[in-house]
């Protein structure tokens, strides 16, 4: 009898190839059985599309589209190649390209719902931040020196607002602004996004200034503004060469806000239509002011914040999160060696390369902090986590075990930015994240 050959799966951008030895399994799933991280925010049910892929050769082996893949497909204006990982099985070989490599990606995927070739009007908040002394420090360090402080600066910067479901709408010299709420959502989530990115701009500065920018005798300092309001927002510009823009009242404003923190001296400043989208008690508020900006008739109303009145946990998750991660091989080496040490029994879990094992770790911790910003998806996600791991044996027994493990290691790794606050943060998320997850065990 001859041998059956099973199909195989080719990734392209990693050049791995896998057996498809399970015909009930999606290409998501065969990827996660497989310790190829795949992004799948809703946890695979057609819901979001992090875990698209491009069908590079095979396509006549797979299964047709979903229902979901067709309404999806035909909203985002998908050619036949793009498929949803969550929809899609293989009946033969078939090589495919993972389109959403990390996290910070998916909040480009809200720029697919922009009109083309004109604008719309849409409720967004706008974000502008300004580093303060550009001008000495571009005059007292040399060239290269100045394009490695500003890419720095712009990624401690930037990550926050990709943490908050947002998107980096423009650089403009040295300043960036983000826009947050592009593909909808209700007001105060949208305003409270942006409020923890901005706050979490001031201390990864902060932290930026102590730690890496010391032997430039450089101190950077910043003012940020943020307005709500309704943009004009489209893809605009030349039929061969499209942008994305945004128009309107509110964008001017967000701007001014920005350059007022120079009179006023602050940090961050508000509007009154960011400060009255949220829920009394949520913001440390200090001075307020009462001014005619430039360009408008009337007076407008400031608030200046200064934190958060009540311990934020997607804050405190964000701004450490980096840092926990700075050598992700090394921070999943020591948690595996901790859980092993708890409970040596757990070894026979963990059949295939370590190595894989703990890129796969890193990769669903850095996924889940960045969903906390889209909670929506967040529970479908740990569903499918829990499900998952209970198909590989793990019980409702191992989750106490996982939780004490990742905790020490957190504490350990945190080092000198440890503190109480922190790691009751970690510990109560975590909490939630494992209890969700341990509903699925068998």
């Amino acid at each position: 009898m001859p041998e059956i050959v099973k199909p195989t799966i080719t990734y392209t951008g990693i050049n791995q190839q896998i057996p498809y030895d399970d015909p009930d399994a999606t290409i998501l799933e065969t990827s996660i059985s497989n310790q190829i991280p795949h992004l799948h925010e809703c946890g695979g049910n057609g819901q979001c599309t992090t875990c698209r892929i491009r069908v590079i050769d095979g396509h006549s082996n797979l299964s047709q589209r979903t229902f979901k893949e067709i309404e999806t497909a035909r909203a985002r204006k998908w050619d036949p190649s793009i498929r949803l990982a969550c929809q899609t099985y293989a009946k033969g070989d078939v090589s495919i390209e993972r389109l959403v490599w990390t996290s910070a990606e998916i909040n480009k995927l809200q720029l697919e719902t922009i009109p083309e070739g004109s604008a719309e009007e849409r409720r967004i908040a706008i974000l502008f931040c300004d580093i303060r002394n550009f001008t000495k420090m571009a005059l007292n360090n040399n060239t290269f020196d100045v394009a490695h402080i500003l890419n720095r600066f712009y990624t401690v910067i930037g990550d926050p607002i990709l943490y908050n479901n947002g998107i980096i709408y423009q650089y403009v010299g040295d300043e960036i602004v983000g826009l947050f709420g592009v593909s909808g959502g209700m007001r105060e989530k949208n305003c409270a996004d942006a409020i923890r990115a901005a706050l979490g701009m001031y201390y990864a500065i902060e932290r930026l200034n102590r730690m890496e920018l010391v032997d430039f005798d450089l101190t950077i300092r910043t003012g940020i503004g943020i307005n709500f309001g309704k943009a004009y927002i489209g893809k605009l510009g030349h039929p061969k060469h499209k942008q994305l823009a945004v128009v309107g009242d509110p964008v001017n404003t967000a701007s001014r806000i920005q350059d007022y923190n120079k009179t006023a001296g602050t940090n961050i400043l508000i509007s009154d239509s960011v400060y009255r989208a949220l829920p009394d008690g949520f913001l440390d508020i200090g001075k307020t002011f009462e001014v005619q900006l430039s360009g408008r008739d009337e007076n407008t109303k400031l608030f200046e914040v200064k934190g958060f009145l009540e311990q934020d946990i997607q804050f405190q998750l964000q701004s450490s999160l980096d840092y926990l991660l700075r050598n992700e091989e090394e921070f999943a080496a020591e948690f595996y060696d901790r859980v092993f040490e708890i409970s040596p029994e757990t070894r026979t879990l963990f059949k295939k390369n370590m190595k894989d094992q703990g890129r796969l770790l890193t990769h669903m911790l850095g996924a889940i902090v960045y969903s906390l910003s889209r909670p929506e998806n967040l529970k479908l996600g740990l569903r499918f986590l829990g499900e998952s791991h209970s198909r590989y044996g793990v019980t409702e027994a191992h989750y106490p075990v996982v939780l004490q493990a990742l905790m020490a290691t957190i504490e350990n790794k945190l080092g000198e930015f440890s503190s109480p606050e922190l790691l009751s943060a970690w510990r109560t998320a975590l909490s939630m994240i494992t209890d969700e997850m341990r509903q699925f065990s068998k």
